[in-house]
């Protein structure tokens, strides 16, 4: 499941820079709709890379209660 999580980061990762340079494109060319969007990418990939890390805790909780047993 670490895998799963790690994919999450990176893709969330892809995601949030690709909001960054939609936001600076609508700042540089006056769109402000292109602007909004880089900011809606921006936050899905902020939450998508919080999804990967609860993942990869939850593994590891699960290890260490594995372990504990």
């Amino acid at each position: 499941m670490a895998d799963s999580g790690t994919r999450d980061r990176v893709e969330g990762t892809v995601e949030e820079k690709k909001g960054e340079a939609k936001q600076a494109w609508g700042d540089a060319t006056g769109d402000d709709r292109t602007k909004a969007e880089g900011m809606l990418d921006e936050a899905k990939g902020n939450i998508q890379q919080g999804i990967g890390d609860l993942k990869d805790k939850a593994e590891d909780l699960k290890d260490d209660v594995d372990r504990r047993i």
